[in-house]
């Protein structure tokens, strides 16, 4: 073993099996951006430089009304599942530890232990059930769906958060007479905004990108922006996809770099 103790990048062969796992990654998600510019109707053969398939796909009705509908129901989702994160994350990290807690983490973060098909088939036959019994057919399912699962992704970096926050202060308020909601007004919830921003920007992430809970429990004409991707290849592939899904990707791209910086620990 060498002065320095073990290291992995010395080791090997671990430069090229890096390299190789970086082009597997990352070059299928360039060619895509790359053919997203081609202006002819392939997605293989380069035909020159062209804006086409963004206009083509930013006057298309029917992706306006997907992305419309995506971006609605991301935020609704994203909403309720960050509320009910703040206020499960206060219930296991600023309460003494009571029965049933281990048990009460574990439903939390049961949509990331679970396949998601599974989750998927189950809120497509619990929600038929109750379009019988109601009749309703609206987008409040799709709401409620996104909502539950992206309860744990939106409860995750508030818990940290909350776990990696310093005691004194809120004892401090607590001393001088606060209020349970006053302290969490005056001091819990100003040091805790970033970590709720994290976990609601990661939540409408995962809403807006969502494929399989989308396409189990939709009804139909509603159809979100990857469930309008994936029936388009079903038919006839243009670089109009790759448009649509290099846009989706920056703005993921650029919501998790927030969500980086938010969810820092400040040292």
């Amino acid at each position: 073993m060498s002065k320095g103790g073990f290291d992995v990048r010395r080791q090997t062969g671990f430069t090229t099996v890096a390299v190789f796992c970086f082009v597997v990654l990352y070059l299928p998600i360039i060619l895509l951006v790359l053919y997203s510019f081609n202006a002819g109707e392939s997605i293989a053969i380069w035909e020159g430089f062209s804006w086409r398939w963004y206009v083509s796909a930013w006057e298309n009705e029917r992706v306006q009304a997907a992305t419309v509908r995506s971006v609605v129901v991301a935020l609704s989702a994203s909403l309720i599942a960050t509320s009910s994160a703040v206020l499960a994350a206060l219930a296991t990290t600023r309460t003494r530890p009571w029965r049933g807690q281990t048990l009460a983490f574990a439903l939390i973060n049961q949509p990331l232990m679970v396949p998601e098909i599974v989750t998927a088939v189950a809120l497509l036959i619990f929600f038929a059930l109750v379009k019988v019994w109601t009749g309703y057919t609206g987008l409040a399912y799709l709401i409620i769906a996104h909502s539950a699962f992206c309860l744990p992704f939106a409860y995750m970096p508030i818990r940290a958060r909350l776990q990696g926050m310093d005691l004194s202060l809120e004892q401090a308020g607590a001393d001088l007479y606060g209020t349970p909601f006053k302290v969490f007004r005056r001091i819990t919830l100003p040091q805790l905004w970033p970590g709720i921003l994290a976990g609601a920007m990661l939540a409408f992430v995962i809403s807006l990108d969502d494929v399989v809970i989308t396409e189990f429990v939709k009804s139909a004409g509603q159809d979100t922006l990857p469930t309008y991707m994936l029936g388009q290849l079903r038919r006839v592939i243009t670089p109009e996809i790759n448009a649509i899904s290099s846009a989706l990707l920056a703005i993921s791209v650029m919501l998790v770099i927030g969500f980086f910086f938010l969810s820092r620990t400040p040292k």
